[in-house]
């Protein structure tokens, strides 16, 4: 059985569970999901520069109604069981947590905990993130020691 780690920052749509589950064909996955939650305002701020370089400013002027930090951490438990849930339901072992600190620390000790073939990491665009190799999977590819593959999710949250 292969085993990855996945990587989200919300709940898992249909088109994404279809997406990361068709990735290693008819070879059985497990998969080891790990959420964070919403972050603090310097989040806010690049998921707003990010919806502004997406041409998206309704969504810009709608980051400050977002939820943050521990008001976001129930809406993130809902969005982990939601993804398990359809994972499960496609055929796939899957399992998850939440990680509210320190988000490549945790993806290290549980690809080696695990001893996972992969990560994936599945996000929204995180243009400014991205630019200053400063995302998760830019990240990651320097501490964790298996392939690391970034992909976008198929719908904006």
């Amino acid at each position: 059985m292969f085993t990855s780690v996945l990587m989200i920052e919300k709940a898992l749509t249909s088109a994404d569970v279809e997406f990361v589950t068709g990735l290693h064909g008819e070879e059985e996955v497990s998969f080891h999901v790990l959420l964070q939650p919403r972050g603090d305002q310097a989040d806010r701020l690049l998921r707003a520069i990010d919806d502004v370089a997406l041409g998206e400013l309704d969504e810009a002027t709608r980051e400050g109604l977002t939820p943050e930090g521990e008001e976001a951490k129930s809406f993130g438990e809902r969005a982990l069981a939601v993804s398990l849930q359809a994972l499960t339901a496609a055929g796939s072992a899957a399992e998850g947590r939440l990680i509210e600190d320190h988000p490549l620390d945790a993806l290290k000790s549980l690809v080696e905990e695990i001893g996972a073939d992969e990560v994936i990491v599945l996000t929204d665009p995180h243009y400014v993130e991205e630019f200053f190799h400063r995302d998760w999977a830019s990240r990651a590819r320097h501490k964790v020691g298996v392939p690391v593959l970034k992909l976008f999710s198929h719908s904006k949250a």
